[in-house]
């Protein structure tokens, strides 16, 4: 680790056209509901859930009001799970964990995932985790099955496929709405931010130490705006920056960040002999491949007799370049290089599904106005980022469009009266959440922020190599604060 050094903590005292994002935090609720408590138990196995694995975490449910604008108005169960230090002498206080995704569950991550926390980190800190609501077992979005596997794919075409998105989108939205109750329309981040200080409150804390990944960062910038006193530690890892002020900035941002980690696969594939490429021209593989896929001749790597989409495609090998899976990568294209069309058709799925991404219709105003502006955006991608034109992130614009405002819009966040800085941390070559972001929101942050960079690749840092566990750890047990400019080296990807 380069230039590490100690600072006393002491010392810190996205509907059509496009809704400006707001410069404040969002109010408070109008008020606080009397003080509750829960009941923990042990968790039980569920599905594939290994017993062993799941034997020490306990869970419960906490009534949270489903709007905090009205909290003395409907609730519903919100689930939590926790494990108590390992250590209990040693016991610094309680790290709450924020799912990313949209749809983690933090219920799953604290029942089946603890290797995601060092040992250090488990023995000295109960770690608490909830289901964020409209997620899994906090009255999930659930909508047509049927209905879901029709969504229009985000590249669109025509001027006439852009009035069947937005109509789709209405559809869609009434009948999550119709099978999900009053909580559809209150899925957003400040929302969230609420819910996580009522779990606060009900395990009796004062103050909480968080850390939160990917969008998970979105809750806890949120989080540390809201409620600063209520922060002992904060780490936003692979950092989201809730401020892009349009769908042009949102989705450039986005592509770039997809484009490098594309290109990083291609520089290890030239160099690598274990590559099952190496010596290919990847690019005209790969731009191959997308226009094999756009005539319906590519199977879906993981559904080999269908047909995959291109931005489905697209999608998969995003994926792909989260940890980074470079070998597995490779093997694939190579597979799908050599693959001839698919005859078989999808099954229409019965019943009910799950859909967690409607959160970014009310945390994001993205609008876009018409056909002509979204084919303008979807050029401009294609010239810049020639392999990853289509980021995965691109559906957070498609599947908004003509929808209403969001209740909870982008903004530069704004945090004061924190006891220590938020140390974020952020790989350079990170394909979902770009290096730019971090930056961004260490300017936001001011002196209340702390960059530590991780010099290598993928999406999330914290389990890449460890220098930056180790830092990590250090701040949030000692809050130890690293100086700015600290950056961990780059460990190899092996996968």
């Amino acid at each position: 680790m380069k230039s590490r050094r100690v600072l006393r903590t002491t010392a810190w005292g996205v509907v059509l056209g496009f809704a400006a994002a707001g410069l404040t935090a969002l109010p408070a609720p109008a008020a606080v509901p009397r003080q509750v408590t829960v009941q923990w138990s042990d968790c039980k196995p569920e599905g594939k859930d290994d017993p062993e694995e799941v034997e020490g975490s306990q869970c419960a449910t906490l009534q949270v009001p489903v709007d905090w604008h009205d909290p003395d108005g409907p609730t519903f169960g919100l689930a939590i799970a926790r494990r108590t230090a390992k250590s209990p002498a040693d016991r610094v206080g309680v790290l709450m964990w924020g799912p990313g995704g949209p749809g983690d569950s933090g219920v799953d991550r604290v029942k089946t995932g603890m290797s995601r926390f060092s040992q250090n980190l488990q023995d000295q800190f109960d770690i608490v985790s909830f289901d964020p609501r409209g997620v899994a077992r906090s009255n999930p979005v659930k909508c047509t099955a049927a209905l879901l596997v029709k969504q229009p794919s985000p590249i669109i075409k025509s001027a006439a496929e852009f009035r069947a998105t937005i109509r789709y989108n209405q559809q869609l939205a009434t009948d999550c709405r119709d099978h999900t109750g009053q909580v559809y329309d209150h899925l957003d981040t400040w929302q969230t931010v609420h819910d996580v200080d009522a779990i606060r409150r009900a395990i009796g804390e004062s103050t909480i130490s968080f850390h939160g990944s990917s969008y998970g960062t979105v809750l806890g910038g949120q989080y540390a705006e809201t409620y600063p006193g209520r922060v002992r530690a904060m780490v936003l890892e692979s950092v989201s920056d809730h401020s892009a002020a349009s769908a042009k900035e949102f989705l450039d941002a986005q592509a770039t960040a997809a484009q490098d980690s594309f290109s990083e696969f291609v520089k290890w594939c030239d160099a690598a002999t274990t590559c099952a490429l190496h010596g290919r021209d990847i690019h005209t593989l790969w731009a191959d491949l997308l226009a094999r896929a756009d005539h319906g001749e590519v199977p879906d790597p993981q559904h080999p007799t269908v047909a995959i989409t291109p931005f489905n495609l697209s999608f998969f090998v995003f994926r792909k370049l989260y940890d980074p899976e470079w070998v597995a990568l490779a093997d694939t294209l190579q597979q799908l290089d050599a693959s001839t069309p698919p005859t078989g058709q999808a099954p229409v799925p019965p019943g009910l599904a799950s859909y967690p991404l409607a959160v970014f219709c009310q945390d994001w105003n993205l609008g876009v106005r018409d056909y002509r502006e979204y084919a303008g955006h979807l050029d401009r991608l294609a010239r810049n980022n020639p392999d990853m034109r289509y980021p995965g992130q691109l559906m957070a614009v498609s599947i908004c469009l003509g929808q209403p405002p969001a209740a909870n819009p982008q903004h530069r966040l704004k945090v004061h009266g924190l006891r220590t800085p938020v140390l974020l941390a952020n790989a350079i070559h990170d394909p979902a959440t770009g290096y730019d972001w971090a930056r961004s929101l260490e300017r936001q942050l001011g002196r209340y922020g702390v960059l530590l960079t991780y010099e290598g690749w993928g999406h999330g840092s914290y389990n890449s190599s460890p220098c930056m566990q180790t830092t990590i750890d250090a701040y949030l047990v000692s809050r130890q604060v690293p100086e700015r400019g600290t950056s961990c080296p780059a460990v190899p990807p092996v996968g």
